[in-house]
């Protein structure tokens, strides 16, 4: 129950911050090549692999599903808050968005190519992540990739850390051991970016991007 409750607040919250969310985010690729590249990087190895669809899991807004769009991909969005799916749907009324959850996706087993989590995970309960990876491989195909993004614990001691989110409690992630949790869950580590916090950064964390593949 502690646990659904939290989800509802996390999803009440992103609807009301909707509007002010997609305008502070509309435009974040802009100034970041690093993630243009990893971007592109996994469409490229989405094609490769037999070009399926592709979900943006946690897709807010949907500016980044825009992008996979203009790389290519056949790719559609989801999110657990209704006025978050409202705007991407009003801002590109070609794409497809529906309201869902990672933990019980209505998308059928092995018909994706390709799932992005960009720091759509760093709200769920330690606990709970197992259950949303596991959900990850099973709408993947074989030979799928996974894109996940999320913020690094200050070290390797520190498997998860709590971290002042403005929306919502939020979780920060040891890589090495998220990495052993995809490969509990399937998928196989293919790759990682690491980006370090800038300066002018509010939070002086790094920020990670790992790419995973399903056997």
């Amino acid at each position: 129950m502690v646990e659904h409750d939290a989800f509802s607040a996390t999803r009440e919250a992103y609807d009301a911050l909707a509007s002010t969310y997609a305008q502070r985010f509309r435009d974040e690729l802009r100034d970041r090549p690093l993630d243009r590249a990893i971007l592109s990087a996994f469409a490229e190895v989405v094609r490769a692999s037999g070009d399926g669809q592709v979900a943006d899991l946690g897709c807010g807004p949907g500016h980044i599903t825009a992008h996979l769009d203009e790389l290519g991909l056949a790719v559609f969005g989801v999110d657990a808050a209704p006025a978050m799916i409202e705007l991407a749907r009003q801002a590109y009324p070609g794409l497809r968005f529906d309201v869902g959850s990672m933990a019980a996706l209505d998308i059928a087993d092995g018909v994706l190519g390709g799932v992005l989590s960009r720091w759509s995970v760093i709200h769920t309960p330690p606990p709970e992540l197992p259950v949303i990876l596991t959900e990850f491989h099973r709408v993947l195909a074989p030979g799928g990739h996974l894109l996940i993004g999320f913020s690094a614990t200050d070290g390797p001691s520190h498997p998860t850390q709590v971290f002042d989110h403005a929306v919502a409690p939020a979780y920060r992630w040891s890589p090495d051991h998220l990495a052993a949790m995809l490969r509990e869950s399937g998928l196989a580590e293919v790759a990682r970016m690491v980006r370090e916090p800038q300066p002018t950064d509010r939070r002086q964390f790094q920020e990670i991007q790992l790419l995973a593949r399903k056997a």
